[in-house]
């Protein structure tokens, strides 16, 4: 790998942008851990102060500044966007430019459209970009995979996240996000993508129409899940259609009480994002501001969140009907204490690790996690974080 101009440092660069926040710090640590040295890590973000006990290297870096961008990138082998989705595409632009391989944790659907407009880009340079490499997007699409082994034909994939959180909390926020609140408050907004009769098709967000009751292992039990506008559903029409799906669904579950109060503020237009009348600040701005003065959560005794993967493949296999269950299962002990967040933290880490070690070699271009990273190297790796991987098949007899 290319070292930058006065680096003294041989090992392969990779540079976390927006490495300083929680998602950044846990994928940052995981490099810097996994690799056992053989990588240097780099935090990059507008402020570093959060990351200084990690342990690893931290640059100052505005992804929105090219000049910037590429002062931090100059050198590097690869770059991990741990941004809000909506920098995705200066962060891939700014790899073009270093250059050097992309991975990031999903585009929520459109973004990742955009970002998959970047292939012939990165052909013609020779550098490969590999989109929505987390949880979900992520190890979702690569259970699916795994779900589909062996089948000659897919008639359905259902994609599904559930979870739970049991711990005590001796006080707690009246509205606590389980990730990104402006993430969140988009999937609650827009519209939602789902495969249906071999058409990608736009239903309401959180449609009850669309709401479906499935059961995960204890201690998640039996769990209302919704369909949000999700990345898996920008990719996965297309790496399915010569073995002719003809539905393919993402959906999570939300905590009722959670789910109905946020309905309310976006029923109420707190997740607009422009005023109707052009002033500012915009509804949405004014939210996350208050939102942000809240006080953070204490958890009284030992945090108990578990979480569940999953990827329900239904199709024909040796001419006989099955339907095909992959769960990964995290709890609160996973990457040795992290707890669910890992599954998100640690698939990038895996990505770009199994790219410097040419365990993984896609073509130049543009991919998503089904396209470039195979299950038999990726699965093993969640397993050594704590992560369990399971199938379960059932046959439904023979095709007439």
């Amino acid at each position: 790998m290319k070292r930058a101009r006065g680096r003294k440092d041989s090992r392969p660069r990779v540079v976390v942008l927006g490495g300083a926040g929680a998602m950044g710090q846990i994928i940052a640590r995981d490099l810097a851990t996994t690799s056992r040295g053989a990588v240097e890590v780099v935090i990059a973000d507008r402020e570093v102060a959060a990351a200084r006990g990690i342990g690893v290297d931290l640059a100052r870096a505005d992804v929105t500044d090219p000049r910037s961008l590429e002062r931090v990138l100059r050198g590097a082998a690869a770059v991990i966007a741990s941004l809000p989705y909506r920098f995705n595409l200066e962060a891939m632009r700014g790899a073009l430019a270093a250059p050097c391989a992309y991975v990031d944790l999903g585009g929520l659907f459109h973004a990742t459209r955009r970002q998959l407009a970047l292939a012939k880009a990165f052909r013609e340079r020779g550098q490969v970009a590999i989109l929505g490499m987390g949880s979900s997007p992520g190890i979702t699409n690569i259970l699916a995979v795994l779900a589909a082994e062996g089948m000659e034909r897919v008639d359905a994939v259902h994609l599904e996240v559930g979870n739970v959180d049991r711990s005590r909390y001796r006080s707690a926020p009246p509205l606590a996000f389980p990730y990104s609140p402006d993430t969140v408050l988009d999937e609650f907004e827009l519209a939602s993508a789902v495969f249906r009769d071999g058409k990608l098709r736009m239903v309401p967000p959180l449609d009850p129409r669309e709401r479906v009751t499935d059961r995960f292992p204890a201690p998640l039990g039996e769990l209302e899940l919704d369909t949000t506008l999700h990345s898996e559903l920008a990719t996965l029409p297309a790496f399915f259609r010569r073995r002719r799906a003809r539905e393919i669904t993402f959906r999570q579950s939300f905590d009722p009480a959670f789910r109905q109060k946020l309905a309310l503020l976006v029923q109420l237009g707190f997740a607009a994002t422009a005023n109707k009348s052009g002033a500012s600040p915009a509804p949405r701005s004014v939210l996350l501001e208050l939102l942000g003065r809240l006080p953070k959560a204490e958890i009284a005794g030992q945090p108990e969140r578990h979480e569940v993967l999953r990827a329900r493949v239904l199709g024909r296999r040796a001419g006989r009907r099955v339907t095909v269950t992959a769960d990964c299962t995290v709890g609160p002990t996973a990457g040795d204490g992290v707890g669910p967040d890992i599954d998100t933290g640690a698939p990038p880490s895996i990505a770009v690790q199994l790219l410097l070690a040419g365990k993984i070699a896609p073509r130049p271009g543009v991919w998503s996690p089904e396209q470039a990273v195979p299950p038999a190297v990726f699965l093993p790796e969640l397993e050594k974080r704590g992560m369990r991987v399971r199938t379960k098949a059932r046959s439904a007899g023979e095709v007439a």
